[in-house]
C-alpha cells in the first residue's frame, strides 16, 4: 500500500519509528515532514496530505500531532478525506469497515506498541459492502458546502432517531454495538 505520512514538531521522532515499521511489513511510505522539532503550524501539514490522498497519489494518510485532534480535524477540511483519530484497535477497525477512513490521525504520545497493534487492526480490516455503510460514506463524500440531508428524516432507518417523539428505536444489544 501507498501511504504518506506527516506531522507537526511534536511528531518527528513517532513518525520515524512508524515508517522503518511499515516499510518492514512492504509498504511503501512517503514522507511529507515536518521534520524540524522547531513549532509548525500543523494544518498545513494536514491540508497537504488531504489533498494528496483527495488526488489519489496516496492510499492511506497517517497524520500525528500532540493528540491526533488538530490534525484530524484539519485533514477533514479537504473533500475527499475520511480521517479517523484512532485510540485504539476496535475504532481502527470499525473506522476501516464501516467509515472506510482514507486517514488516520494519530497522538504521537501513544506508545509504539499500541500504534503498531492500531496499524495491523487498520490495515487488516477491509471496508464493508453492508448497504447502510455504502449509503452513509457516500453521503459524506457527497457533502461539500450544501447539506444533502432535508430535515425530513424519512431517509433514515427504522433503528435510527425517530424525530417526530425524539426516541430511538428498540434495537438488539449486538445492533448497538456494531452500529457505527
Amino acid at each position: 500500500m501507498k501511504i504518506g505520512i506527516t506531522n507537526d514538531h511534536r511528531g518527528v521522532n513517532r513518525k520515524k519509528e512508524i515508517i522503518k515499521y511499515l516499510k518492514s511489513k512492504g509498504h511503501e511510505v512517503l514522507d511529507y515532514g515536518s521534520n524540524s522539532l522547531e513549532s509548525v503550524d500543523y494544518p498545513i501539514f494536514a491540508f497537504d496530505i488531504g489533498k494528496r490522498i483527495s488526488n489519489n497519489e496516496i492510499e492511506l494518510g497517517i497524520l500525528l500531532c500532540g493528540t491526533g485532534v488538530g490534525m484530524c480535524i484539519a485533514a477533514n477540511k479537504v473533500n475527499g478525506v475520511r480521517c479517523a483519530n484512532l485510540n485504539n484497535i476496535k475504532d481502527a477497525k470499525l473506522a476501516h469497515q464501516h467509515n472506510n477512513a482514507n486517514a488516520i490521525a494519530l497522538s504521537s504520545d501513544m506508545s509504539m506498541i499500541r500504534i503498531k497493534d492500531i496499524l495491523d487492526v487498520f490495515l487488516k480490516a477491509k471496508f464493508s459492502s453492508e448497504e447502510r455503510h455504502v449509503r452513509r460514506v457516500n453521503l459524506i463524500d457527497s457533502y461539500k458546502n450544501e447539506p444533502v440531508i432535508e430535515n425530513d428524516a424519512s431517509f433514515m432507518d427504522k433503528d435510527v432517531i425517530n424525530v417526530e417523539n425524539n426516541t430511538k428505536e428498540p434495537s438488539t444489544s449486538q445492533e448497538k454495538e456494531n452500529d457505527n
